[in-house]
């Protein structure tokens, strides 16, 4: 890689929806996107011009919300900053990877368990076919869904562990720990590097993974931004 070349992590999304998740891809322009009942994650090009924010309006529609995490630039005049949550990007630098002799893959059956533990624990967006994006390990106790992580970004050579969540009343067992090494053990088995997001806040999650084997490679941010209700017309 050349000096100053961009790594495929610093815009995940766009590597995604252009390499392993092409299948995915939803496109207007030079703008891409992951079906709406897949993931939120959409992808602008490294520079935006005012033809990309055009064919963001209008494949998002007016007064839509989208988000542009990691987008670090000026908005056009007109779109409103709805949510911003300063993050972190941490990447595999050493973990001890192993399988999970009680975890068991989750498919489609799963989801409206899926959903409910989703909404308990509140890990971030998982939405009804986001179960397509990769491999998702769960555990369960009594029968029922307690704990699970899985894959959801696919940057070419990288896989993002992401919805790792686990139950209340099961918390201080390990289970998360257990799952985050599960499935990075089936990244690693396919050549590929394990990688994730989460707040810069989230302190004790940061220590965790870092603990884990994971080292922090930058800061990033969680955005979202409102579509003015009068769209501009894309530069044909």
């Amino acid at each position: 890689m050349t000096a100053g070349a961009p790594h495929v992590l610093d815009n995940p999304a766009l590597a995604s929806l252009t390499g392993p998740h092409a299948h995915f891809a939803e496109k207007r322009g030079r703008v891409l996107r992951y079906p709406v009942d897949v993931s939120p994650w959409l992808a602008l090009p490294e520079t935006p011009d005012a033809g990309d924010w055009a064919d963001l309006a209008a494949l998002a529609g007016p007064g839509a919300e989208v988000p542009l995490t990691a987008y670090a630039g000026r908005l056009p005049e007109g779109w409103e900053i709805t949510f911003h949550v300063e993050g972190v990007q941490l990447v595999d630098d050493g973990l001890t990877t192993a399988p999970d002799p009680e975890a068991v893959r989750l498919g489609p059956d799963d989801v409206p368990e899926i959903l409910d533990l989703i909404e308990r624990t509140r890990p971030g967006p998982f939405l009804p076919r986001t179960i397509e994006m990769g491999t998702y390990l769960g555990i369960r106790r009594d029968g029922a869904l307690v704990a699970m992580a899985g894959e959801r970004l696919h940057p070419p050579g990288w896989t993002e562990i992401s919805a790792v969540c686990t139950d209340a009343a099961v918390r201080g067992q390990g289970l998360a720990t257990r799952l985050v090494l599960a499935v990075a053990h089936g990244i690693r088995e396919r050549g590929e590097t394990p990688f994730l997001h989460t707040g810069a806040k989230n302190t004790s999650a940061i220590r965790l993974y870092e603990s884990l084997g994971f080292r922090l490679r930058r800061t990033t941010a969680f955005l979202a931004a409102r579509v003015p209700e009068r769209l501009p017309e894309a530069v044909s």
